[in-house]
């Protein structure tokens, strides 16, 4: 079970990593919100993972009315993206006064999370990442979901470790950032870059469905 574990977490790691969408809405948020909405943002994604890895020790043939549906989760996904990508655009930075950045954050934390957690189920790239690893482990053909658990585990481990990396390290800038006035000014085109590139990704969405 331990090696399954590992392997989860390794998998989990390896599938957070690369800064897409949730990656820089998780850097923004830090930034303009603190490690906890970022560290939430992150979460949401994780949880996604773990779900998808339940679903697929249930059965791998329990993914296949996910994929019948992939293009609606393409387009779901991508208003949504949308959307976040027009309130991040025109989303205000924080005050560089201390007592502000020591505030409670402003975003809703269960915004933060529900926000990546939508976004991560609506992402057929998830569902596809899943089929990949429990069919080449042999997991989820016949509702080993004992088996699988320690996996999902490690997924979900994996998975929340690299969020609470990247948030920690960007609020150990964040201080630094915000205590220069003209750096603050910079963080409003940050937020402006955050919000296209958000945009761009349901560009690619909506094109992939009429690939």
């Amino acid at each position: 079970m331990l090696p399954l574990f590992l392997q989860g977490m390794v998998f989990g790691f390896a599938i957070a990593a690369p800064i897409g969408a949730i990656g820089f809405l998780c850097i923004q948020r830090t930034l303009n919100h603190g490690r906890l909405i970022g560290l939430l943002s992150g979460l949401g994604a994780a949880t996604a993972d773990g779900i998808y890895g339940c679903i697929a020790s249930l059965g791998l043939g329990l993914m296949n009315p996910l994929l019948d549906h992939q293009g609606l989760l393409r387009l779901l996904g991508g208003l949504f993206l949308v959307y976040l990508g027009v309130q991040t655009f025109t989303s205000k930075p924080p005050s560089p006064d201390p007592e502000t950045l020591s505030a409670t954050a402003s975003m809703n934390g269960f915004f933060a999370y529900s926000s990546t957690l939508f976004l991560t189920l609506t992402n057929p790239l998830t569902i596809f990442f899943f089929l990949s690893i429990f069919s080449g482990l042999g997991l989820g053909e016949h509702h080993h979901f004992l088996t699988a658990f320690p996996l999902i585990l490690g997924v979900f481990t994996g998975s929340a470790l690299w969020w609470l990396l990247l948030s920690s390290g960007v609020n150990h800038l964040r201080h630094k950032v915000l205590s220069n006035t003209f750096t603050v000014d910079k963080l409003k085109w940050i937020n402006r870059l955050s919000g296209i590139i958000l945009i761009s990704f349901a560009v690619i969405l909506f094109y992939s469905n009429f690939e």
